[in-house]
């Protein structure tokens, strides 16, 4: 009976390492609708998030966490703390957690609250920071807009230049622990791929999902 037992857990334990060695790192895509691929052909298999997938390979699962027209802003005018995405995003437990926000919180209607928005970034990083898979952070800057509306709902590029992104590297900087991506910069004076002036086409999102592999594989 004795020598029973010990194969049994012999085996448990041998069960148990193969499982653990075949576990993928879970990548958590947190995000507006640049995110979740908004305006993208075939959006499923060339939003950034399926495009950083097959980068990352088979030891990786990515999972699109995007809600179109998000903030960051807890009081701004569609929070993506509110989302039931957001929720989901939590309970999938990952990893890595991807996160890029900030376009929509440029608009006219959100902008008066901008003091809000760093605190509420770091809130947002705490959240993910203090689940028991314990997961790297990365924090993009958004990418550029090549639009500068007025109206309440429309973004505001210059804006996203002069108050978010500042504000995000601060946030990082201050952080010391969460890793800052800059999508801004590589897509800079590439207007092409931008349809609507707002969101990537699928060659953009192959572009930052390239730039976050990149960043990703570093550790």
């Amino acid at each position: 009976m004795k020598k029973f037992f010990g194969t049994l857990f012999t085996a448990l334990l041998a069960l148990s390492a193969v499982a653990a060695f075949g576990a993928k790192t879970k990548v958590a895509c947190v995000g507006d609708s640049i995110t979740y691929g908004y305006g993208i052909e075939d959006r499923p298999n060339n939003s950034y998030p399926a495009q950083l997938g097959r980068i990352l390979g088979d030891k990786y699962e990515v999972v699109n966490f995007g809600v179109s027209g998000t903030t960051a802003i807890r009081s701004g005018n569609f929070p993506y703390a509110s989302t039931q995405k957001y929720e989901q995003a939590l309970n999938y437990q990952p990893d890595i957690v991807v996160i890029k926000l900030g376009t929509n919180d440029s608009k006219a209607v959100n902008i008066a609250k901008i003091s809000d928005f760093a605190a509420d970034v770091k809130t947002l990083i705490a959240s993910f920071k203090k689940l028991p898979s314990k997961p790297k952070v990365y924090l993009c800057l958004p990418v550029p807009a090549y639009i500068n509306g007025t109206k309440p709902m429309v973004i505001n590029g210059d804006r996203i230049i002069s108050e978010i992104i500042p504000q995000l590297k601060k946030v990082a900087a201050d952080d010391g622990d969460v890793e800052l991506i800059d999508l801004f910069a590589p897509l800079s004076g590439k207007g092409e791929l931008f349809p609507d002036k707002i969101h990537p086409n699928a060659e953009g999102a192959a572009v930052m999902a390239r730039v976050i592999a990149e960043k990703i594989r570093e550790k």
